[in-house]
């Protein structure tokens, strides 16, 4: 298996790039009012979870990288606790919560994986090339 050598390669990270999407299309629907309240609020969320796994690889060691992906899980918790808002306020329907809700509990199950793999397979405190090393067998598609 090759070196991962950019985040664009982490399963993780598409799809946490497919869930940014769904979020956006899913807010489509809610109420104008909620523009600057939770719109704002769950899309920014959802992109951060992308967002901190990016950085985090960029980061110059494991320790940093795995810093970012548990910033990242708080960030999925997060859109997981707005999306009870959104059905409870009725801008989503249950089979609607449920679809988004899942796939995010999955990506948190990802994420929690590449932590372990990370804190497993690498010294934490090593540099950048040692994240590309230690990903070598991790899971990319």
């Amino acid at each position: 298996m090759a070196t991962i050598k950019s985040f664009e390669e982490l399963k993780v990270w598409k799809d946490s790039r497919q869930i940014v999407k769904e979020i956006y299309h899913t807010v489509e629907n809610f109420p104008k009012r909620e523009n600057y309240g939770l719109i704002s609020q769950i899309t920014r969320a959802s992109v951060s979870i992308m967002s901190n796994i990016a950085e985090g690889f960029a980061r110059d060691s494991n320790k940093e990288f795995i810093r970012f992906l548990i910033i990242s899980r708080g960030s999925i918790a997060e859109v997981q606790s707005d999306l009870f808002v959104a059905l409870d306020l009725g801008f989503i329907t249950q089979d609607r919560f449920t679809d988004i809700y899942e796939q995010l509990d999955n990506l948190g199950k990802q994420v929690n994986g590449l932590i372990k793999y990370l804190r497993g397979h690498c010294n934490i405190n090593s540099n950048k090339h040692s994240i590309c090393e230690a990903l070598e067998n991790y899971e990319t598609n």
